[in-house]
Parts: C-alpha cells; sequence; structure tokens
C-alpha cells in the first residue's frame, strides 16, 4: 500500500482569474505564501517518506516549507505538470468565456481537446501513470505531491470511478490535501479537498 497526500498549489493571484497553465513566473500571492506555511504546520506531525512536484514556481513554492520543516528535497516530476492549456494559456477566465470551445471544454471535458494544448483524458493518464509508478517505487509508504487543482480532480475521478465529463463536480481548493491509499487490491479515497477550515465552513453553512 502506498499513501499519497495530493496538494494543490497554494493561491497566486491568477486563481479564478487566469488560465496559469505552464505560464513561467506565476508565483504565490501574499496569502498563499502564509496557507503554504499553514500547510507545512498541519502535516509537520505527518510521517511523509518523500515529497514530489510538478516543476512550475507555484507548486514547488507550495512544497518548500513543508520540505524544509521535513528536512526532504522536493523531486520534480513532469508527470503531475499543469494541463497543457495551450493557445488559452494567459487568457482571462472573462475573455474566452463565450467562446464555444471553452463551453465545450466544460461540458463535454472528456473528449473536447484544448486549442493547442492536452485532451484532458491525457491529462488524467498522465497523472494516474504517475501515481501508479510511485506506487511501486515506494511500497508501505507515505508521498506528498503537490500538484494542481484539475490534475488532482482527474485522478480522484479515476480512482472513485467518475466520469470525466463529471469531474466539476469535484472541488479541489488552493492549499488542500486529498488522500488516496493504492493497495494491490483496491483504492481508498480517504480525504478530499480538506484545507481545514472545516469549521468556517460549516459556519458559512448554518
Amino acid at each position: 500500500m502506498t499513501r499519497f497526500l495530493l496538494i494543490r498549489h497554494a493561491l497566486t493571484d491568477a486563481v479564478g482569474k487566469i488560465i496559469s497553465g505552464r505560464m513561467e513566473g506565476v508565483s504565490l500571492s501574499p496569502e498563499g505564501t502564509s496557507q503554504a506555511g499553514k500547510l507545512a504546520t498541519r502535516l509537520s506531525r505527518v510521517r511523509v517518506d518523500a515529497i514530489y512536484s510538478s516543476p512550475l514556481e507555484r507548486a514547488l513554492k507550495t512544497a518548500a516549507p513543508l520540505a524544509g520543516m521535513l528536512k526532504l528535497q522536493p523531486i520534480i516530476c513532469e508527470d503531475f505538470n499543469e494541463v497543457d492549456f495551450g493557445e488559452w494559456t494567459n487568457c482571462t477566465l472573462e475573455s474566452i468565456s463565450h467562446q464555444p470551445a471553452f463551453k465545450l471544454f466544460n461540458s463535454f471535458r472528456s473528449c473536447t481537446r484544448i486549442p493547442g494544448g492536452e485532451l484532458m483524458a491525457e491529462a488524467q493518464l498522465r497523472i494516474v501513470k504517475g501515481l501508479e509508478k510511485l506506487r511501486l517505487q515506494h511500497d508501505d509508504q507515505t508521498i506528498v505531491v503537490v500538484t494542481h487543482g484539475d490534475l488532482i480532480k482527474a485522478a480522484v475521478a479515476y480512482y472513485a470511478g467518475i466520469h470525466l465529463d463529471m469531474f466539476q463536480r469535484i472541488e479541489i481548493s488552493p492549499a488542500s490535501i486529498t488522500i488516496i491509499e493504492i493497495h494491490e487490491e483496491i483504492v481508498r479515497l480517504l480525504v478530499i479537498n480538506d484545507t481545514g477550515e472545516i469549521g468556517s465552513l460549516a459556519r458559512g453553512v448554518a
């Protein structure tokens, strides 16, 4: 069995506004830096055997406080890179929201290729293959993977048997933790989108 802690990178100024994609130079906002520090504190007593990260700056900056606290060196892995958003990279959500291709991407994601970019099914295969490779390398260990929201949604969808066209029902917030255990004979989804803010969320619903 291998236990994976899938962590979405912490907040940037672009989240919810601009499709950063694989654009360089997108770092954490001040709030995101604070989130990364709090994340490290939350996991400080968890046994972590290795930390893997997307190569993008925002993921590495999220991994850094935890890596420093645990005295581990993050290992960059392309399998956990952001979805290739092709022509939509660095576009505002407002500017492309009326494009037929973008509407189709959000309603029929399993079969809609991003212009000049990836098919979501390709991205899903990429992260699942990456996790399966690590499972073979890290038997009976706990592994942190710092990656991106859509990649984590795709992994959850795969292991939960949810069709990609419904994966928008899964919420993955910045600096959230999703825990998946992969055994030889079964997969267990233990936690999805834990931000440590359940109290405030409950108060918002009440």
